[in-house]
Order: C-alpha cells, then structure tokens, then sequence
C-alpha cells in the first residue's frame, strides 16, 4: 500500500508537518465557516443576529454529537485495523459507519425541528432576536445529513493519506460560503437565513467530494459491501465518545455562558461572547487541526506495536503545540482591538466588552493545545474512556465550577476567567494521566 509506504517513513518533524499542516489549515479554514457568518451578519445585519448565531450554537453542536462521535471513534478503529492488515474488514466497517451517520442526520434534524420553537420561547429573548435564531437554525438543519457527511470524510481522507483533497474541499467550501453570504445576504437580502444556506452550502463540498472519492476502488479506503455489526459501532462509539461528550457538553456551557451573560449584561453580552468565541475557535482550530492529522499516525504505530515512532511522534508533537500556544497567545493578545472591530465598531457597547473579554481569555490559549492533543491522543490510541474523561473534565466539570464561582466573585470578568481557570485545571488532569498511562503505551 502507497499510503503504508508514507506511515514507514522517519518520524521526523518534516514528515509529521506533511500530515499536520494539510489537517491545520482544513480546521482552520471550517473555522472561517462560521466566521464569515458572523462577520457578515454583524455587518450587514446587525448586532442582534449576531447574539442569535451564538444562542442557536448549542442546538447545532447537539445536532453533531453524534456525528462526531462516529467520525473520530470510527477513524481510530478503522485506522488500527488498517495496521494489523485487516483492508477488507476495515472497508466494510467504514462503510456501514458512514450508513449510520446518514441514519442519525435524518433523526436528528427532525429533533431539531420539532424542538426548536419550545428552546427559543422559553429563553426570554427579544421577539427580534429570538426570530433571528429561528430563521437561521431552520434553514441550518436542511443540510444536516451533508453536515454530517463532511464531518466524516473529512477525517476519512485525512486517515487515507488524502489530507491534501480534504484541505482542498474545506478551502474551496469556506470560500464559496464567504461569497455567497455576500450574495444571499448584501444582493438578495436573505438576511441571517441566507448565512444558514451558504454555510450549509460551504459545507456540502466536502460531502459530495468524499461520496465520489470514496466510491473508487482504487482509493485505501473505499466503499464495499456493509455488514451489520454491533460490535464496530460500540467500539467507534466508546472511542469517539470523549469528542461526542465535548460536543454536548460544549452545547451546555455554551448556554450556562448565555444565560449568566444575560443576566450581568443583557443581549450584548451575547454579542460579546460570540466575538471572544470566534477568537478562540480560530486559534484552536491550530490545536484541532494537528490532532487530527497525527491521529492516524498514531493509531497505526499502536496498531502496529512500533513503539520507537509512537514515543518520537508524542515528544515532537508536544513541542509543536508548546510552540502553537505561546505564538496563538502572544497575537490574540496583541491584536484583541483589531479582532474585535472587525465585528463590532468602537463606539459599540459591544466592543468594549469584548476587547476585556478577551483579553482575559487570551490566557487559555496557553492550555487549550495540551488539552485538545492528550484527549485526541487517547482517541488514536483506542482508549476512549480516558479521552472521554479528559474532555468531560475540561469541557464541562471545569467550566461548570469556575462559572457558577467566578462570576459571584468577580462579576462579568469572573465569567471571562471562567475558560483560562478550567483549561489550567484540566491541564494538570491531562498532565496526571499521560505520566500514567506512559509505561502502558511506551509513547
């Protein structure tokens, strides 16, 4: 196998680059994605509909739980099997994974419908801004199942040696998004439900690209016929289930934030956390993004018992991140005014909020890249209950402490501590259980 060829290579930091800065760039273009709706949509909108894209966040990271799960549980089962030469059996195992995903997308669509009206009633929001959160969620949920297609080939070709193709698709996806929320929004004045289509639209690259990549068999990895196994997908589940839980529990500290923002600030403060998170997200997509292209790498040397590479790979890509995080931080903070502007004007109550708040938060960044490697790193080497309670840990035990703190002591910046305090907590967890788990794996 070609790609087989490419995993015997040197453990280099040359040859991880090859893996990781494709997958780097991916996630942080997918980053743009949501981006440029709000960029857009505070521009050309208005501040409200900015406040209603975060409201609607918790429902869309819902809808993708389990997605998420199955993508990342499934690369690392398919991957490893891939590594004791099981082609075939891992051909079918894909396949049916990318059934279940189908599957899952049309239930949860109509979840979402069906839930949608009683979440932003029962919210207390404005009737301008709670229509805006209607209006973009409903036409979000259209695309759910190529959503969910993309979240999975995304991964797939990366894990096939076709990061470069998945690079290609997330760049040429965010680019069509960003041109056609001008369209729909400046020209047709589709207002923040042409946003919901273009990212949807943006999105749907990837999906169709994957359905015709992965349908050669020519390709490593490529469809055959599924079997049914139960087996496969609670291993994928049980692998995947960290990312899962950080999807949902994400989702609720999305609306804890929410919900305490409005009640110290009102809508601003939603318009302010949007544009913290967007900050965040961009430099995070850097950690996420290098996870996910060494992940493979690391699922297949597992697989494969080379130990030697395994502990090379672990050591250079703690190095890397090290470097990412303090680069990432020292930006952030240098250009908050910038960043901030670009969503909010000066003479915008918004602004001022937002440039504190992200200054403040800026400080995580030097945790957030530890944290995201270790739980994807337990990913890769199928151990998915510690990565389940590395990310439950970080992403909620952490942030439901330091908010329902923080804030009583400290007011709004409490809430702005919240997310650097839980990163350096979960940073020691993550810290505690890699020295651990170090003799077990010999990484």
């Amino acid at each position: 196998m070609e790609k087989q060829n490419v995993y015997q290579k040197p453990v280099t930091l040359g040859n991880i680059l090859k893996f990781a800065i494709p997958t780097i760039a991916m996630t942080v273009f997918m980053s743009f994605y949501t981006m440029a709706d709000g960029l857009f949509v505070s521009n050309l909108v208005g501040i409200d509909a900015l406040s209603a894209i975060n409201l609607t966040a918790p429902v869309i990271q819902l809808v993708t739980a389990i997605s998420t799960m199955l993508a990342t549980g499934g690369s690392a089962v398919i991957m490893k099997k891939m590594g004791e030469k099981k082609e075939e059996e891992a051909k079918g195992d894909f396949t049916f994974l990318i059934l279940v995903n189908v599957a899952a997308g049309i239930i949860m669509c109509g979840a979402g419908y069906m839930a949608m009206d009683k979440i932003f009633n029962g919210m207390g929001l404005s009737e301008a801004v709670a229509g805006y959160c209607k209006e973009y969620l409903s036409r979000y949920l259209l695309f759910t199942v190529p959503i969910l297609l993309m979240n999975n080939f995304t991964l797939y070709m990366i894990a096939s040696g076709k990061a470069a193709l998945s690079l290609i698709c997330s760049v040429t996806g965010g680019c069509l998004n960003m041109v056609l929320d001008y369209i729909f929004i400046a020209i047709f004045n589709m207002g923040i439900g042409g946003a919901a289509v273009a990212t949807g639209l943006g999105y749907s690259v990837t999906a169709v690209a994957g359905l015709a990549v992965f349908s050669s068999k020519k390709k490593l990895l490529h469809f055959k016929k599924p079997v049914f196994s139960m087996k496969v997908l609670a291993s994928a589940a049980s692998n995947g289930c960290s990312e899962m839980a950080t999807a949902l529990v994400t989702s609720i500290i999305t609306m804890m934030f929410n919900w305490t923002m409005l009640h110290y600030v009102g809508e601003n403060g939603i318009a302010a956390v949007t544009i913290i998170t967007y900050v965040l997200m961009f430099a995070s997509s850097l950690y996420t993004g290098y996870s996910y292209g060494v992940a493979p790498m690391v699922s297949f040397y597992y697989g494969g018992q080379d130990n030697k590479k395994l502990k090379k790979l672990v050591e250079t890509s703690i190095s890397v991140i090290a470097f990412i995080s303090v680069l990432t931080a020292v930006l952030s903070f240098t250009f908050t005014k910038p960043l901030v502007s670009i969503f909010a004007r000066p003479d915008n109550p918004v602004y001022s909020l937002a440039v504190t708040g992200n200054r403040i938060c800026t400080i995580a960044l030097l945790f957030i890249g530890f944290n995201i490697f270790a739980s994807g790193m337990f990913t890769a080497l199928s151990n998915g209950i510690v990565s389940a309670v590395l990310a439950f840990s970080r992403s909620f035990v952490f942030m439901l402490i330091t908010m329902i703190i923080l804030p009583v002591l400290f007011g709004v910046n409490g809430i702005w501590f919240a997310t650097p305090v839980a990163e350096l907590m979960a940073l020691a967890l993550s810290a505690g259980i890699f020295i651990k788990y170090k003799k077990k794996y010999k990484y």
